[in-house]
């Protein structure tokens, strides 16, 4: 017992220093005192408390962000120098806006009680828009007499880069100066050391009654039952002359322009009303996330720490999303193929053709001192690109952004043959050019995330199970792509290299003892012989043998696999299982989502209901029915609920994306353009969904409404709307 203890006091210590070493981590600092809102307008989000504060609880990434700067660190409601009580606070159903109720507590003055708390009714509203925050202070006086008090805001701001509030420590930092600019108005500035200038404006309405740098406090009188509003509008980089709109416009310009924004989508209602809160808390999720760039809207990947444009992220939630609303791909494929990489460049790890892992606007990307600014360090993300624009094209039909994507397809296909495969050995791998890097490069990047079954991290040149089936579906899907282009050679190799790819797979990566595919393979060529979910991604692409596929699902849904909630990273029992760790033991929704694909691709349609059911219960225990990035693999126990992970982004895209996932292999749904067809191939419903209704679902110009009905086992088909030429059909059959 001794001799085992002090084996594991050794290991833990080692654990302990790689974590502190661990480039980028992002740390735990304890729970947060008030739980966390977010809101999201393009690249402007804000991060606030219950009581619809920032900076006035500890243990929260609060601010309001605009191109992953801070600029606003603190703005506190205060009721004569005290906290306002907290009667709830609820986002809109669309995520358009935040509504706080207060009311006051017992407010004394000199020892003396002047008057008894609830007697005023404190409503926050508060929204973003065009890189402003706008918020509207309601107070009504509910009590028999006239009530007098004073009303302050407190702010401030330190223009922190999102990497500094992550926890990463700088040497140097720029100035920064505040100002008052009249009666109304307060300016912060500060000069980066990349000397850009960046400025932070508040404006209040009415003008208060004393306004210094840092806090803005109005005297009011309220008659019984009068009210009176309050304005602030806080804005990013706004020129000083030009003011922001007037709170009600914004708000209703906002919520037009966010109806807008989800016309053209498929909607979905089922017989289930909590799955139906679910879809919708998703859709409000995914809607938020996106983001208007030059080349289309894009989904940013997750709010707090990723609100920016992941390629990786990105191309997954697309790929999710691609059967209920394909222009997301389009904007998708097309903002990753302006920023494909042109040249090498070690820091970035950027090769020619590479696809952009994360792209950032801060002060120390621009510096350089986080390598982010344009990152291509995902090995991954190229043959997704390839992929997403092959799916895309099956999907619509769309020949002209075929066309216009060509180029960026190619070169593509290029780095995955060339810089991708270094060593020539017909598998794409990856390892950091430069210690700044990351130094795991698939979606599992922890930095002990691949490991042998002894728990030895892999080193050198590391190819990862999962990513050889992208390969291999990027590859024939860009031969069908070709076979449009009339490019009948480019069709012929690129089969071929699917062909040759899915042999060497077999060999080098099937584990007999394990009756499961390694994680990886290291630089050694030495297999991971371990246990992991990316066997179950390798089912996705639909490139294993159909005897083998069935014994990887049956091991998936094996109780060291699934946990009642879901299916863990990394399989109990392994030397690294913890379910507690980012990638080492924990449920991914979307890792699931995307196992379920492959279940189905199958045939496996019970496991892919019961993956869907055990996801969709994890749902009805999560804060607004919404599934987070990730949540701990703890065993799933009778009246209980899934475990968070403290960190967690929610929302995360491609999280919000899964139930949309989960139903599209639940029900089979395949789309072939050139017959003016809707497929639902093996359709199978989960036994909590009796009825599924989808309206408006699209292939080219048609549309049809259809729903689907369980019946035992089987399903019933009903047409109820077509518009334009368009067919049903259910293939009971792969």
């Amino acid at each position: 017992m001794a001799a085992e203890a002090v084996t594991k006091i050794v290991s833990v210590s080692q654990t302990v220093e790689a974590v502190a070493e661990q480039t980028f981590y992002i740390p735990m600092t304890g729970p947060a005192a008030r739980p966390r809102r977010s809101l999201k307008h393009d690249d402007t989000f804000i991060v606030l408390d219950s009581h619809g504060d920032i900076g006035a609880s500890a243990g929260g990434p609060d601010g309001l962000f605009h191109y992953d700067t801070r600029y606003l660190a603190r703005l506190e409601l205060v009721l004569e120098d005290v906290q306002p009580l907290l009667l709830g606070s609820n986002l809109r159903d669309d995520n358009s806006a935040l509504t706080v109720d207060l009311t006051n507590p017992d407010i004394y003055r000199q020892g003396r009680l002047v008057f008894q708390k609830d007697l005023l009714h404190i409503v926050r509203t508060i929204f973003l828009w065009h890189g402003t925050a706008y918020q509207r202070i309601g107070v009504q006086n509910h009590g028999d007499g006239r009530a007098s008090f004073e009303l302050t805001l407190l702010f401030d701001n330190d223009f922190a880069d999102l990497f500094e509030v992550r926890g990463e420590r700088r040497p140097r930092r720029g100035t920064g100066t505040s100002k008052l600019l009249g009666p109304t108005d307060v300016l912060f500035e500060y000069r980066g050391l990349d000397d850009n200038e960046r400025t932070t404006g508040l404006h209040f309405d009415p003008r208060p009654t004393r306004l210094s740098v840092n806090a803005a406090t109005w005297q009011i009188e309220l008659d019984p039952h009068e009210s009176k509003s309050l304005f602030v509008a806080v804005s990013c980089n706004r020129p000083v002359a030009e003011k922001p709109a007037r709170f009600f416009r914004g708000l209703l310009a906002h919520r037009r322009e966010m109806r807008q924004s989800t016309m053209g989508a498929a909607s979905i209602e089922t017989s289930n009303n909590i799955f139906n809160e679910v879809l919708c808390q998703a859709m409000a999720d995914l809607n938020m996330l996106m983001t208007e760039t030059p080349q289309g809207r894009y989904p940013y990947a997750g709010i707090p720490w990723y609100s920016t444009t992941f390629g990786r992220d990105g191309l997954i939630t697309a790929l999710q999303m691609l059967w209920v609303d394909p222009r997301v791909a389009k904007g998708v494929l097309r903002r990753l193929a302006h920023f494909q990489a042109k040249a090498t460049d070690p820091l970035a790890d950027a090769a020619p053709g590479k696809i952009l892992h994360e792209m950032r606007g801060g002060e120390m990307a621009a510096l350089r001192e986080v390598p982010f600014a344009q990152y291509y360090g995902s090995v991954d993300s190229t043959a997704l690109f390839v992929l997403l624009a092959g799916s895309y094209v099956e999907r619509t039909g769309d020949e002209k952004t075929l066309i216009e994507l060509w180029p960026a397809i190619e070169a593509g296909l290029a780095w995955i043959d060339g810089p991708g495969d270094p060593d020539k050995d017909g598998f794409v791998e990856y390892q950091r050019a430069t210690e700044k890097g990351l130094a795991n490069q698939g979606w599992k990047d922890s930095y002990d995330a691949i490991f042998h079954v002894d728990g030895q991290l892999a080193e050198g040149n590391i190819a990862l199970a999962e990513v050889q089936g992208y390969v291999y579906a990027a590859k024939l899907l860009a031969a069908r792509c070709a076979q449009r282009l009339g490019k009948p050679d480019r069709v012929r190799k690129l089969e071929a290299e699917a062909t040759a790819l899915a042999e060497r797979f077999e060999k080098a990566f099937w584990c007999e003892e394990l009756g499961t595919y390694a994680l990886a393979l290291d630089g050694r060529k030495r297999p991971c012989k371990v246990r992991t979910s990316n066997a179950g991604q390798v089912l996705f692409s639909g490139m294993i043998r159909e005897d083998r596929a069935r014994l990887v699902a049956a091991d998936l849904m094996r109780p060291h696999f699934f946990s009642g909630w879901g299916i863990r990273t990394v399989a109990q029992g392994e030397v690294r299982y913890n379910p507690m760790s980012y990638h080492d033991g924990s449920i991914w929704p979307h890792d699931n989502a995307l196992i379920a694909l492959g279940l189905a691709r199958y045939g496996l349609k019970h496991s892919v209901a019961h993956v869907f059911k055990g996801l969709f219960d994890a749902a009805t225990y999560m804060d607004l029915r919404r599934l987070p990035e990730l949540f701990c693999g703890f065993r799933r126990e009778k009246r209980r609920g899934p475990t968070l992970y403290p960190v967690a982004c929610a929302p995360q895209a491609w999280a919000s994306a899964t139930p949309f996932t989960l139903l599209e292999a639940a029900l089979g749904i395949e789309f072939d353009v050139a017959r003016s067809e809707i497929r639902l191939r093996n359709p199978h419903l989960p036994a909590f969904l009796n009825e599924v209704i989808l309206r408006d679902l699209r292939l080219g110009e048609s549309s049809v409404d259809l729903r689907v009905s369980r019946h035992g086992d089987d399903v019933a088909l009903e047409v109820l709307r077509t518009r334009g030429q368009i067919q049903v059909s259910i293939v009971l059959a792969r």
